[in-house]
């Protein structure tokens, strides 16, 4: 039985390459895992299930034609498509799942967050998240016309790039000590998160033990830097690792 975990994908209808890459992934390096999560931020933006078009229907009906082959997809919402609503879960064949959320790996509980909700240092940007992951602001949102839903979603992003470059690099990591916090409310011993675009294996120890927490990188493609990479968390059966591919080459492996 194999699982993956990915994250941050970002897509959007003027990343070409990237939804291509993300289809190839699900035809090429998906197609023998049971089992798929999403931990966030598939889209690049979101702003209801009612402004679906041709890009989005077209991500919904590959994300289904991946489950009709017996897979299990689930998807969780990040801080970028937090408004995606039943109409798309239904169309591509997926569960929503809740932030944070615990599954089984065999006999292991494994938490899974998008992993913005443990970026407490980040005062400004709590504050937001609380405010849009209100269902009343959601509400009051979904009920704008799109027109108006597409500027809003627009400041906002123009807002938050202008905001994070003033942001120090630290505050916009998790706090170790939410990250134990939440750990230990669910009792787990292992975590795996996205969000924060900084792949890696943190190995920590606590009063009663070991903790070890997988963080997803997102999926990037630029030619003028020559950056061309997935990440993924894999679970095949025994153990987790957290693995790197290349993107262009994904219907060639």
């Amino acid at each position: 039985m194999t699982t993956l975990f990915i994250a941050d994908i970002h897509l959007s209808e003027e990343r070409t390459e990237l939804t291509e890459a993300f289809f190839n992934y699900l035809d090429y390096r998906a197609i023998e895992a049971d089992t798929l999560y999403i931990l966030g931020d598939l889209f690049d933006a979101w702003i209801g299930d009612d402004a679906m078009g041709d890009f989005e229907n077209s991500v919904a009906d590959k994300i289904a034609e991946y489950a009709a082959k017996g897979k299990e997809v689930f998807l969780m919402h990040g801080n970028r498509d937090f408004l995606m609503g039943n109409h798309f879960a239904q169309r591509a064949h997926l569960t929503i799942l809740d932030d944070p959320s615990l599954v089984m790996l065999g006999d292991i509980p494994v938490l899974i967050t998008h992993g913005d909700m443990l970026c407490t240092d980040d005062k400004k940007y709590m504050k937001f998240r609380k405010m849009v992951r209100n269902p009343l602001w959601q509400k009051m949102a979904l009920a704008m016309p799109l027109s108006q839903r597409r500027k809003v979603a627009q400041q906002m992003r123009e807002k938050s790039q202008t905001s994070n470059i003033d942001k120090p690099k630290e505050i916009m990591d998790v706090n170790h000590d939410a990250v134990v916090r939440l750990m230990q409310k669910y009792k787990v011993r292992t975590m795996v998160q996205g969000h924060t675009h900084r792949p890696d294996v943190h190995e920590f120890d606590v009063a009663d033990g070991s903790m070890r927490r997988y963080v997803l990188g997102d999926w990037r493609i630029n030619h003028e830097h020559d950056i061309d990479s997935g990440w993924e968390v894999r679970h095949d059966g025994l153990a987790l690792t957290l693995e790197e591919f290349h993107l262009s080459e994904l219907a060639y492996e």
